[in-house]
């Protein structure tokens, strides 16, 4: 039982947002009259904020850092959109060619960035301040004021588009690739699990009971069955998940398991300290901004193939979505303290409020207050534990 309450106390931002995931959810099936989880409303609540999943990964990088955030990923992300939709629409560019055009704009600028930020060392609030400005600029001088599309079909599958049914031989009705997707994932989650515990167990770590650990993965493999079968009811695997997905797990392996990946955790934590540890910290938080300039740009492509055009009014109060998710999901406004699967549950908490208010017809000015004191809570939450693990 201690094992437990341990294990809670060290996890309990990630845990309590779980818990207010459920609940929350929970509390729109009921009000919505079972509206909210129909496989359709699952999917489009996916499609609806792959953006802001993107975001909230690289978001998290930055804030690892100590807290830094970077507010020009919206004016990126619709500047990146204009350039795709000018390369693609306007000059019958490659699809292929303009997407790799656009994500080395993209690296090119987080260079730009990065360079002020981490070896000037202006504060990051004025050069992504600045940078906000400036892409805006650019984006509404590129478009002319005007929006342009349509993008060609193959370029809307980015975020329509569906993995085909090959395993669906026998022509039934719920989509068989994705029922397997979910029986693969769930024994590679549980195979991961008991190779971790093997492992904290070999090497003396505390880890939690038996009965805890059996509970935990039973309640996980049905979770992701159950959000599987959902997919497999509707129309299968969006492509766009397939993308959220392989960067979950690639990040989510770069930030624990790599060394890399731990000297953003080291920064955030006591920078001083990093430095004389041996770890350029200059180098550390230059790729946080590299890094978040790129996925902006695999955000901005994304949604721009969702609402089928470039426009310069796309990507307004991204950053703040972002951020958002990132703290509710666990991250501390300080830094070091922080996941990219808590940054998701943040993202997802954050779109499940949306889209229940929207299915009950609650207006958006009263979406953004409630949206504002959830944020506020978060990291209330945050301080007020800090002050309670000092005292």
């Amino acid at each position: 039982m201690d094992v437990i309450k341990n294990l809670f106390k060290k996890n309990v931002r990630q845990y309590a947002m779980l818990i207010a995931l459920v609940v929350i959810m929970v509390f729109f099936q009921i009000a919505t009259k079972g509206i909210l989880l129909v496989p359709m409303n699952v999917t489009n609540l996916i499609l609806q904020n792959g953006y802001v999943f993107i975001l909230a990964i690289g978001m998290t990088l930055t804030i690892l850092t100590g807290g830094n955030i970077d507010l020009s990923v919206g004016s990126l992300c619709a500047l990146i959109g204009a350039i795709s939709g000018t390369l693609i629409i306007t000059m019958h560019m490659s699809i292929f060619l303009a997407i790799v055009i656009s994500l080395l704009l993209a690296l090119i600028i987080g260079i730009w960035q990065g360079f002020w930020i981490a070896y000037i060392r202006i504060p990051s609030f004025i050069v992504t301040l600045a940078g906000m400005l400036l892409f805006r600029g650019l984006t509404v001088t590129m478009l002319k004021g005007l929006t342009l599309a349509p993008f060609p079909e193959s370029f809307q599958n980015i975020s329509s588009g569906f993995i085909p049914d090959i395993f669906n031989v026998f022509g039934v009705k719920l989509n068989v690739t994705a029922i397997i997707a979910g029986v693969i994932i769930s024994v590679l989650y549980a195979a991961i699990q008991l190779k971790q515990r093997a492992k904290r167990q070999k090497t003396d770590f505390e880890v939690e009971s038996l009965t805890f650990f059996v509970i935990k993965i039973i309640v996980m493999v049905f979770i992701i069955n159950l959000f599987f079968f959902w997919l497999a009811s509707y129309k299968g695997i969006p492509i766009a998940l397939v993308i959220i997905g392989v960067l979950i797990v690639v990040y989510s392996t770069f930030t624990t398991r790599t060394v890399p990946g731990r000297y953003l955790y080291a920064m955030g934590g006591n920078e001083k300290a990093a430095k004389l540890s041996g770890i350029n910290t200059n180098k550390v938080l230059f790729f946080a901004y590299v890094n978040m300039a790129v996925l902006s740009a695999v955000a901005g492509m994304m949604f721009a193939s969702r609402i089928n055009s470039a426009s310069p009014s796309a990507g307004l109060n991204f950053e703040l979505d972002a951020i958002g998710a990132c703290f509710i999901g666990g991250a501390s406004a300080y830094g070091g303290v922080g996941t990219v699967v808590g940054a998701i549950v943040g993202a997802l908490v954050m779109g499940v409020l949306n889209n229940g208010m929207s299915i009950l017809g609650v207006g958006s000015d009263w979406q953004m207050s409630i949206k504002g004191l959830v944020l506020l809570t978060a990291v209330a939450f945050d301080v007020i534990s800090k002050i309670k693990s000092k005292s």
